[in-house]
């Protein structure tokens, strides 16, 4: 009977071990927006760590892609697993990574018209209102962004605009903006958002990652560490490699990776553990 009892000890000590060593998703998070009149999702991942400790943690924005939501990333990308592994492995820092929902009324992470600023939502209440619910170092040297397809021009567009917000960003596969005017009227068009030529072209130049380069600080461009990944398969290759080249002519850093694959969830699985690994050495003041 004791050796029973004894048994069932260990196994209850080795079960809580090995659910300390795992960290928590919540997929089903919602905060209320005034400035979008709405309630808006998003999904957070917590470290292996939190519950037991006090500590406050660097956070990674985690954006997912056209026709996903806040669930992408914990569905098919696989992000509990993936962090567990690089925090056990020493790969990856202990960090929060905090996934907005950019998929419901309309599409997409920037302000479309007077009546839809998610840009704004984002930068006025979203973050503002997770990084005071969780235990996050509110600074920019422990503050990353990332996001694949539409979540990486996101990623492009978030670290341009307020590169003092963030210590690094990782745009994957991204759509990196309208490369022609043309082709911003075809997408206004289709997304039935009506702007006078004015604003036309102000959106081309506040919205094409390319065109920001030209306006933007070098400095505040150097700023941010960037890592850009996209597959010599993927349709999205010839913005990614324009943005690339724009900044090695005016030599801003950067870590430019083209792998083989294309615009799928196993070229960003397998992108994941590289960029938890950049952002963490951000993190630690590389």
């Amino acid at each position: 009977m004791k050796k029973a009892a004894l048994l069932l000890v260990i196994c209850f000590g080795i079960t809580l071990s090995l659910v300390a060593q795992s960290g928590r998703v919540k997929d089903n998070l919602s905060m209320t927006s005034k400035i979008l009149k709405m309630e808006r999702n998003y999904a957070v991942y917590l470290p292996p760590d939190y519950e037991t400790s006090e500590r406050s943690y660097p956070v990674l924005y985690l954006l997912h892609g056209a026709t996903d939501d806040h669930r992408g990333w914990v569905q098919f990308g696989e992000i509990l697993r993936i962090t567990d592994k690089g925090i056990k492995d020493g790969s990856a820092t202990p960090m929060i990574i905090v996934m907005p929902d950019a998929d419901t009324g309309k599409m997409g992470y920037f302000n479309q018209g007077k009546d839809w600023r998610y840009e704004d939502f984002f930068f006025e209440e979203f973050m503002p209102y997770v990084e005071q619910k969780y235990r996050i170092k509110g600074e920019k040297r422990y503050r990353a962004v990332a996001g694949l397809s539409m979540g990486g021009g996101g990623s492009f567009m978030y670290a341009l605009h307020h590169p003092e917000l963030f210590s690094s960003a990782c745009p994957l596969s991204a759509y990196v903006g309208p490369l022609t005017i043309e082709d911003l009227k075809k997408r206004l068009e289709q997304n039935d958002v009506k702007y006078s030529e004015v604003e036309i072209q102000e959106y081309f130049k506040k919205h094409n990652a390319i065109e920001l380069l030209k306006t933007v600080s070098v400095e505040d461009v150097k700023s941010v560490r960037w890592y850009i990944d996209c597959g010599d398969d993927d349709f999205l290759y010839e913005g990614n490699s324009l943005v690339h080249i724009a900044m090695k002519k005016k030599d801003i850093p950067h870590e430019y990776r083209v792998r083989d694959g294309r615009h799928s969830w196993t070229y960003w699985r397998e992108a994941l553990p590289a960029v938890l690994s950049f952002v963490s050495d951000a993190f630690h003041q590389y």
